[in-house]
């Protein structure tokens, strides 16, 4: 049978929707179960520490693994790894939802951790395999609005769940989801990167991949950028059971009053990096995109500061900062990609990890840390943003002097 056209709207809109899906199953394993973590403390007879060992013991595994993701796919293929990847995450779902201690359903969540990471790391690499810079921009930024909407959308899925079935559903619910992507994966997923260009999967060849990407200055300041940007506006995702449930006074089924601004600042960040492709360079994309997240997060720390927590007005920044880190998101992936263009999946596994260990500290430290007062969680927020901003200036300055 003849191959698709890859440059057909019908292939790319097929691509970039598999893609998607594979994006989302990180961060819908995370966000799913939050609206369920009181009622699940209660069932397992856990504490509040350990449920939030349920969250940082996924969020560790999670980005450890992006270590390795890409160097498997470097070395065997973009396909067998985000297939086995998906069977791995399915059966994790099952035992989690299984679980009748909270000790069982951490050893679950690490594996769930594990293998998630396959489809974000993989996917971006693959999208650099078949396309040039404007197609890999606009097929990124359909795939990062998939990434950036799934936290937004699964606490809200997660809710309606608990209310109607209890917290075991999300679970089963995830394991539903993996098993319909590895059906989906085995048989409409193309291969991208061909035999004689993969690199042999032996420990001298990759040390020197490893060292290659992770010593390099603009790579780390890229990849940090990448996670500050996200990490300012998932503080509030992983803080909503507090931020919402007390300091706003909501229930878990009226969480759309963070997700729906979101949700809706995504949507038109995504869509204007898009069209940005062709148009702008990625300069001016980037300080569209900050002059976005900066105002929004100073409007943000200024309310804090001077009146209480109330809707709509608590959120409202939620939205402009959603819409900047959507746009910035395509354009920092694709432009560390390019840094190494005959190890993309290895580069794509580092900036995973790099952003991973961020979220990791903002779940298990920061969030803890400032989730108590809105106002500190807008002080986290804003600073944040700023160090975020700080990488880019830094980066962008480097390649502005080099020769």
């Amino acid at each position: 049978m003849t191959a698709p056209d890859r440059h057909s709207r019908s292939f790319r809109i097929a691509f970039a929707a598999m893609l998607g899906a594979l994006a989302t199953l990180g961060p819908f394993a995370v966000d799913t179960y939050l609206p369920a973590f009181g009622g699940m403390q209660k069932a397992l007879g856990a504490t509040p520490i350990e449920m939030q060992q349920t969250l940082s013991a996924y969020l560790l595994s999670f980005g450890f693994m992006f270590l390795f993701h890409g160097a498997l796919s470097d070395s065997f293929g973009r396909k067998p790894v985000i297939v086995v990847s998906l069977v791995v995450f399915t059966l994790a779902s099952v035992g989690a939802a299984m679980a009748t201690t909270v000790h069982a359903l951490i050893l679950w969540r690490m594996l769930q951790g594990i293998s998630t990471g396959a489809g974000v790391v993989v996917g971006r690499a693959m999208i650099r395999d078949l396309y040039s810079d404007e197609d890999a921009q606009r097929l990124m930024s359909m795939v990062t609005l998939f990434f950036a909407l799934a936290p937004v959308v699964a606490p809200i899925i997660g809710g309606l769940l608990f209310e109607a079935f209890g917290w075991q559903s999300i679970f089963w619910f995830l394991a539903g989801v993996g098993a319909i992507l590895v059906v989906a994966g085995a048989k409409f997923l193309r291969e991208t990167l061909p035999e004689e260009h993969r690199h042999p999967f032996l420990p001298a060849p990759l040390m020197r991949g490893y060292r290659e990407v992770g010593a390099s200055r603009p790579f780390l300041l890229l990849s940090l950028a990448v996670g500050f940007n996200f990490n300012a506006f998932f503080l509030y995702i992983l803080s909503a059971p507090v931020f919402l449930g007390i300091h706003l006074g909501l229930a878990p089924t009226q969480y759309s009053w963070l997700f729906i601004p979101s949700i809706a600042g995504i949507l038109v960040g995504s869509q204007l990096s898009g069209r940005a492709a062709g148009k702008l360079s990625r300069p001016q994309v980037m300080r569209r995109a900050y002059t976005f997240m900066g105002a929004s997060a100073l409007a943000n720390l200024a309310y804090a500061l001077a009146l209480p927590p109330s809707l709509p007005w608590a959120v409202l920044p939620i939205f402009f900062y959603a819409l900047g880190s959507a746009m910035a998101m395509p354009t920092i992936s694709l432009t560390t990609l390019d840094l190494f263009p005959t190890r993309r999946g290895m580069a794509a596994s580092l900036q995973g990890f790099v952003s991973g260990m961020v979220n990791t500290i903002t779940a298990g430290l920061i969030a803890p840390a400032v989730f108590h007062d809105p106002r500190w969680m807008a002080v986290a927020m804003a600073a944040m943003m700023l160090t975020g901003f700080t990488c880019w200036r830094l980066y962008y300055s480097r390649t502005r002097r080099a020769p």
